[in-house]
């Protein structure tokens, strides 16, 4: 055995073995979404439920259901306290009950929060199994998982062999692990969803403004889909995106995205935490022309605007009449968080011939709601503010705010409403000193 090996296995754990090196009192960072690790998770909440704890905080992006079944679960509500950065299905009824706390934050900000502004004890996640040099790949996740790793004073690592082995700045060496655990089980996916009306005319009229070599930036859901399947006929796309999704991997694959005349790492799609189907991560599994790096690089702002013609698209709950767009709060209860949208808007709007959009379905509720309102509701939380906000898009079209009056503002997102709220919505404006 070689020296790394040999460090493994001095190092090597059971689950509840690496819980017990946990301090009480700790504030443990987890791995986000697919870099959950499920063993550790479901050691802590045993060993808090036998009072091997007396009090932890732990904290992280979206929570999935291995943290929903562990240590969210009620009973070790009165040990763990749970701190959001991004609510999810896992934790947004804990934050409404009051059970949990929230910490704001722009994505590209929180590496340095948990390095500089908070005292982060311990960091936990999955790895990708060891190679012969000691180097374990974050892979799906290298987020904030390397900032919460080198802030920490224990590193527990669990290593998964489903997790791919991810080029880039996505490297943990075992010399920086307090203990290793070794958990086989198939990584969270996450489905893609139905497709609606209204996804095919947004998705095409977001198309239009994406010339051939633009860089993009895609979330999830049926916008972004949609907005992929209407590049067939580009060529010579780029990638550079906080989150890689299944539809870049088609893109990829049919040679729409080349990375050519990209100018910023040109040739690798940049991403900083990955989620969707089991394909996709075969598909990042060694490939080299993928590239994970910390979110304090990719959603950087300045870093986001070196790509030329950077085309980010991202979607809101409700925007109001001068273009304030809500995207993480139902009124004051925390639905989402900000991630990374603010990040790409300041980005793309900085890059050279680049264009940020914000896409939304006109209605919500079975069509009874309208996403675009007179005044945002109450409580309702501004996560990109309108100064910010450059194209607007809805299934009834698209519209630059940029160098707009609030007047025209509101005139042309009542046009991107659904029809039978527009007439209250211009009765609402002129009460409103808008038009």
């Amino acid at each position: 055995m070689g020296r790394w090996e040999d460090e493994f296995r001095n190092k090597l754990r059971e689950p509840g073995e690496a819980a017990a090196l946990i301090p009480d009192g700790s504030l443990i960072v987890q791995g986000l979404a697919v870099g959950e690790p499920p063993a550790m998770l479901e050691a802590v909440a045993e060993h808090a439920k036998s009072g091997g704890y007396t009090n932890i905080t732990m904290t992280s992006l979206l929570p999935m259901t291995a943290s929903a079944r562990t240590v969210l679960a009620p009973e070790v509500r009165d040990v763990i306290h749970w701190e959001s950065f991004f609510a999810s299905g896992a934790d947004r009824k804990l934050l409404a009950d009051g059970d949990a706390t929230f910490n704001p934050a722009f994505f590209h900000q929180i590496p340095r929060l948990l390095t500089e502004f908070m005292n982060v004890n311990v960091a936990m996640t999955c790895v990708s199994p060891m190679d012969r040099h000691g180097y374990m790949s974050l892979g799906t996740n290298v987020d904030v998982a390397k900032a919460a790793i080198a802030a920490a004073d224990v590193v527990i690592l669990e290593v998964n062999p489903n997790m791919p082995r991810v080029h880039g700045n996505s490297w943990v060496h075992v010399s920086e692990a307090t203990a290793v655990v070794e958990h086989e089980a198939p990584l969270n996916e996450l489905p893609l969803p139905a497709e609606r009306p209204e996804d095919a005319p947004i998705g095409q009229s977001i198309a239009e403004l994406i010339p051939d070599g633009a860089c993009i930036q895609l979330g999830i859901g049926g916008v972004p889909n949609a907005v992929a399947k209407s590049l067939s006929n580009h060529k010579n796309l780029g990638i550079h995106t906080e989150m890689f999704v299944d539809s870049m991997v088609d893109l990829i694959e049919e040679g729409i995205v080349t990375g050519t005349q990209k100018v910023f790492h040109p040739g690798k799609a940049l991403y900083a935490f990955a989620a969707g189907s089991q394909r996709m991560y075969e598909f990042l599994d060694d490939n080299p022309v993928i590239e994970a790096h910390p979110v304090s690089y990719t959603n950087f702002p300045p870093n986001i605007a070196r790509n030329d013609n950077l085309m980010s698209v991202n979607s809101t709950i409700e925007v109001d009449l001068t273009g304030q767009c809500c995207s993480e709060s139902m009124g004051s209860a925390q639905f989402s968080g900000t991630g990374g949208q603010h990040d790409y808007a300041r980005g793309a709007f900085d890059s050279k011939g680049g264009k940020s959009v914000i896409a939304f379905y006109s209605t919500a509720k079975s069509g009874e709601v309208s996403r675009v309102v007179s005044t945002l509701t109450p409580g309702a939380i501004v996560t990109t503010p309108r100064n910010e906000v450059h194209y607007v898009a809805s299934e009834y079209g698209i519209v630059n705010l940029k160098g707009q009056t609030t007047k025209q503002r509101a005139e042309a997102l009542i046009g991107l409403a659904h029809p039978k709220f527009r007439e209250q919505l211009t009765a609402d404006a002129k009460k409103l000193r808008l038009i």
